[in-house]
């Protein structure tokens, strides 16, 4: 048996008597990892999105929530000339759909939200509305 056999039976499972979780593949099927950060202007969303296009990646906007989804599964490769040859010894890559979701402060403006997608970074710009955040006197009538 190849060592990375072993090595891989060890963290996955498979019927050798360790206790352990299925830990490798809980990170890859996981949700991916976001940083949001705020400037006077506007809130910066970046995700890690490795392995995907902007094609794979679907942003949707509705009262006040922010989704980020992908449904794309990582078909296993399979070379039909191949298979009587190769045998897997670690697969880690298969499973890849996930769904976020953030509620947005009140202050974004949705019609100015925007995303770009760059070397496996998505960043989304959600703009502060520059309604918002004024300071306004209510006059009050006496009835």
């Amino acid at each position: 048996m190849n060592e990375l056999a072993l090595f891989n039976s060890l963290f996955s499972g498979n019927d050798t008597g360790f206790p352990f979780p299925d830990v490798y593949r809980v990170q890859t099927c996981g949700v991916p990892k976001v940083d949001v950060r705020e400037d006077k202007d506007a809130y910066l969303l970046d995700m890690d999105l490795p392995g995907r296009t902007d094609k794979d990646i679907d942003i949707n906007l509705k009262d006040g929530v922010l989704t980020i989804a992908s449904t794309t599964e990582k078909k296993a490769e399979h070379n039909e000339k191949d298979s009587g040859k190769a045998q897997w010894l670690i697969r880690e890559r298969s499973c890849s759909s996930f769904s976020r979701r953030f509620s947005l402060p009140d202050d974004v403006d949705a019609d100015a939200v925007s995303a770009s997608f760059k070397d496996g970074v998505l960043s989304v710009r959600l703009p502060r509305s520059k309604t918002a955040n004024t300071e306004k006197k209510i006059a009050i009538t006496a009835a």
